[in-house]
């Protein structure tokens, strides 16, 4: 009985002893440890919702930051018109509407000149190119520094490479098939159209199909064989152009209220940049393989007729560009800043790559 006594109360002695050991529970520290309350961010678009390439960006952007942050972070995507239409998700978001846009900077020329350059610009970079002018090149500085005034913080949010040069209803061969054509054709590429007598349009994606095969236009650029596949833009117009000297490697961007991102703690602005990089190098790999099997699909099986530039459009082109560029830098000077650092850093890339991308092709090529 004594030794019954004596193990229980021993056991007794063990069990307040341990429980001294562990951390008080008081009101406060019940406050510290209770788990931070999670965020809703809305991301509006310019693009159908989920549509291939470009609208699925933002949603597998939205999945990354939902799942890295363990849903301390949620991101709802909108398309373009299901919350504010497709041209105006650079207001809505640098207003505190929304937290987050997807877009092309281009479309913003009208608020800042410069920004179309953060696109393409016509003859310029590739997506190699721009991803490390803008990444290691300066180029994401001067970017974030001609956002500011507007209550944005933008992030390079994907590439689809160099682009097609467009659908057209009937060929080019001179100059002269460009006088009195409209083409869908945003940014500078527009305005060197327009320099040889051509009508620039500016159009958002849902409404190109029905602008071609109705003649409201008599051609339209979008993005390349993946895309325009699923546009159907094939059975609007039978020509198909290359190359796209007007977008060699069009980025995306993702911008955020400066509000919205300077309210996030550091591990979720870490977060949100992890996830956009992610997302920016994903849709250049997926292009380079979807449009490959989409090209294939449009002339093998749908007849559709592909056409390069004349060299004499071409070359024409090129001049027109560069008068168009010069002459843009000296009404702004901020459009001046930023393309006089982009023409140097593509001066330096190209003269490198002449040594190495490019002599790699040639060399393939001659086989």
């Amino acid at each position: 009985m004594v030794n019954r006594i004596g193990r229980w109360a021993l056991a007794l002695m063990t069990g307040v002893m341990l429980a001294a050991c562990q951390p008080q529970t008081t009101p406060e520290t019940l406050i510290e440890a209770a788990p931070e309350p999670s965020l809703e961010w809305k991301l509006v678009t310019s693009w159908p919702k989920n549509f291939p390439g470009l609208g699925m960006a933002p949603e597998r952007f939205a999945e990354l930051v939902g799942a890295m942050s363990n849903g301390r972070l949620t991101v709802t995507v909108y398309g373009a018109g299901d919350l504010v239409p497709a041209f105006e998700v650079f207001d809505a978001v640098s207003a505190g509407t929304a937290e987050m846009g997807h877009s092309a900077s281009y479309y913003w020329k009208g608020k800042a000149p410069a920004a179309q350059i953060f696109t393409s610009i016509p003859f310029g970079m590739n997506a190699q190119q721009m991803n490390g002018w803008l990444h290691y090149g300066g180029g994401m500085a001067l970017w974030r520094e001609l956002y500011a005034p507007f209550n944005l913080v933008p992030l390079a949010g994907g590439n689809t490479g160099v682009q097609m040069g467009g659908w057209f209803n009937k060929e080019i061969h001179s100059l002269e098939d460009l006088k009195g054509l409209k083409m869908r054709l945003p940014g500078l590429g527009g305005e060197v159209l327009a320099r040889l007598g051509g009508v620039p349009v500016t159009l958002p994606g849902r409404e190109l199909f029905t602008a071609l095969q109705t003649g409201a236009i008599d051609a339209t650029e979008w993005v390349g064989p993946y895309n325009d596949l699923a546009f159907g833009l094939h059975k609007a117009a039978k020509y198909y152009y290359y190359p796209g000297w007007h977008e060699p490697g069009t980025v995306l961007e993702f911008m955020i209220n400066k509000d919205a991102w300077e309210a996030l703690p550091e591990d979720l602005q870490a977060i949100v940049e992890t996830a956009a990089r992610a997302v920016n190098q994903e849709m250049l790999d997926e292009y380079t393989v979807r449009n490959i099997a989409a090209l294939d699909t449009l002339v093998n099986e749908h007849g559709v007729e592909l056409r390069p530039w004349p060299d004499e459009v071409l070359a024409a082109l090129r001049v027109e560009s560069q008068r168009v560029m010069a002459e843009e830098a000296a009404k702004d000077p901020a459009m001046e800043k930023v393309l006089e650092h982009y023409l140097r850093f593509q001066q330096g890339v190209r003269r490198y790559h002449s040594l190495s991308e490019d002599a790699y092709s040639r060399l393939i090529e001659a086989e």
